[in-house]
């Protein structure tokens, strides 16, 4: 008796890698905008990772991944900006 895989029905190839893209879109804007106010320095490469993964997978939401994309960066550039004003890797609000 051969056992087989249940068929997939009602479900196709590309839209669950769209969706995904969509999330990691709307993650990366949520991660950038959080990042300007506190871990920068982690959240912001993720932020960039992530719309830069959601632009490359062909995500629905292209302005939400390339507003992940510039918060991501302004996060580093805020970083980069506090260390400078304050001589230190931490700043608070």
């Amino acid at each position: 008796m051969h056992l087989t895989a249940p068929a997939r029905t009602g479900r196709t190839g590309t839209r669950p890698r769209i969706r995904d893209a969509d999330g990691m879109a709307v993650a990366s804007f949520i991660l950038g905008l959080l990042g300007l106010l506190v871990l920068n320095l982690f959240l912001g490469p993720i932020a960039i990772a992530l719309a830069v993964a959601a632009l490359w997978r062909g995500t629905a939401r292209r302005g939400r991944a390339c507003l992940g994309l510039t918060l991501g960066v302004a996060d580093l550039v805020v970083l980069v900006a506090s260390m400078e004003a304050t001589g230190t890797v931490s700043w608070s609000l």
